[in-house]
């Protein structure tokens, strides 16, 4: 009815060219969006079907306003926002960034995130001896000065058994990264990893890891890889800015064998290359769906992108070179969690579970880590490339991630996915009374 049959003209001429410049705004977003190296599950088809009708809907209702009944009008203008809302809706159907309405809306209002509250909060509940039921979540804003990388506000997970002392007790860290285009509060929005977190507390007597959630891009949409390049030295703020802060903020343990590090799609390639490259920081990494190396279009184009055509700074941040130059590791541990193969959703790709090849690219890593000393296993889930699916590899490695960075109260188990009857690899052989290991 926005349309309309209306004249000979309008049908013969303007139709079709409001269609041609919906399709051409479809080809302009897909030819866009790989032009900035997006690395991921590919589009569904139907995206570009509604990314075309709102061109279509745009140029319709432009054209036709002049001479157009107010209804017609109205019905004009209506389309537009409804055909970028079932854009908008695809998208998040394909990304899984936002679960619910309601996380949508807190995303969108800048609401307070699950359990959060502020730094004076904290260390009056720490004075007074307060052991909250809950974790908390704390907005920190991390100095610079070692990286000089300009990043957002990123946020600390506590949990209640950091509240039974003052000082707290030098609990082990887990830092989470989040994919190529994020917040920080990403793993907790979009990843539900307060929940899940607070639910293993809950039944650990209020143990658990201290969480931060990192700023590893410092943009949204700028997409580091977490390497030192010309996008910013995102590995030294993770290792040079944020690390410091939390044993000297914190007070958490600063030996090695309780640190580890988690992340998804570009997060999991960062927490290869954070285990790998400094295993003096890190003991412990799990690669939810991370590619096999830095990613941002072909390899040649990551080299251009990321390091100003610079191949041995890449070669400094490619996992597979790493570990070859490195040799024999002792005690790391590792877990790479892939979906499992699914059937074409919305009419996309037959293999949306890895649209890169990120199963072969954990069965790769795992060869290779595994012939260096690293104790790793290739874990499979069902599910996509999305945020959904991270959020189920998360819960399904927490327990096995706590014990491993010795929690205390939490066993060790045998990693998830590995051969039944594999031992349990003793990567973090002390207990957290022991002192800081001298780094």
């Amino acid at each position: 009815m926005a349309v309309g049959w209306r004249s000979r003209r309008w049908r013969t001429w303007w139709l079709p060219a409001a269609a041609a410049l919906g399709g051409a705004l479809a080809v302009a977003v897909n030819v866009y969006l790989g032009s900035i190296g997006v690395a991921g599950d590919p589009a569904p088809c139907r995206l570009w079907w509604w990314v075309g009708l709102t061109g279509l809907a745009l140029v319709t209702a432009a054209v036709g306003w002049r001479g157009a009944r107010w209804w017609r009008r109205a019905l004009g203008l209506a389309c537009v926002p409804a055909c970028a809302l079932c854009s908008a809706l695809v998208v998040n159907q394909w990304v899984g960034y936002f679960p619910t309405v309601h996380s949508a809306w807190s995303q969108l209002t800048v609401s307070p995130l699950p359990d959060q509250t502020d730094r004076m909060t904290v260390t009056a509940m720490q004075l007074a001896g307060t052991r909250p039921s809950r974790g908390v979540v704390v907005p920190v804003t991390i100095s610079a000065a070692a990286s000089r990388f300009p990043h957002r506000d990123e946020l600390v997970y506590l949990p209640p058994a950091w509240f039974a002392a003052n000082p707290p007790p030098r609990l082990p860290v887990v830092m989470m990264i989040g994919a190529q285009f994020n917040t920080p509060a990403d793993w907790l929005r979009a990843g539900s990893a307060v929940h899940a977190i607070d639910d293993f507390a809950a039944a650990h007597g209020g143990n658990a890891p201290v969480f931060v959630f990192v700023d590893a891009t410092g943009a949204f949409d700028n997409d580091t890889e977490c390497v030192n390049g010309i996008r910013g030295n995102a590995s030294f703020h993770l290792t040079k800015d944020v690390v410091p802060y939390m044993i000297s903020n914190f007070g958490v343990s600063a030996d090695r064998r309780h640190w580890g590090v988690v992340g998804w799609s570009m997060g999991g390639t960062c927490a290869v290359e954070l285990a790998v490259r400094r295993p003096e920081l890190f003991s412990t990494f799990i690669d939810i769906a991370g590619d096999l190396s830095p990613n941002s279009g072909t390899k040649a184009q990551t080299i251009e992108r990321l390091f100003g055509g610079n191949s041995d700074a890449w070669a400094a941040f490619d996992p597979t070179t790493v570990i070859t130059r490195h040799g024999h590791y002792n005690a790391i541990s590792g877990l790479f969690a892939v979906a499992a193969k699914d059937e074409p959703r919305g009419g996309g790709s037959p293999d949306l579970a890895n649209p890169e090849g990120q199963d072969q690219a954990a069965q790769t890593l795992c060869r290779m880590g595994s012939a260096q000393g690293i104790a790793c296993s290739v874990l499979t889930l069902p599910g996509h490339h999305d945020w959904p699916f991270a959020a189920q590899a998360f819960n399904a490695a927490l327990p096995w991630l706590a014990g491993q960075l010795r929690t205390p109260t939490v066993p060790a188990i045998p990693i998830p996915g590995a051969p039944p009857g594999l031992p349990v690899p003793l990567t973090a052989v002390s207990s957290l009374a022991d002192p800081p290991a001298a780094k």
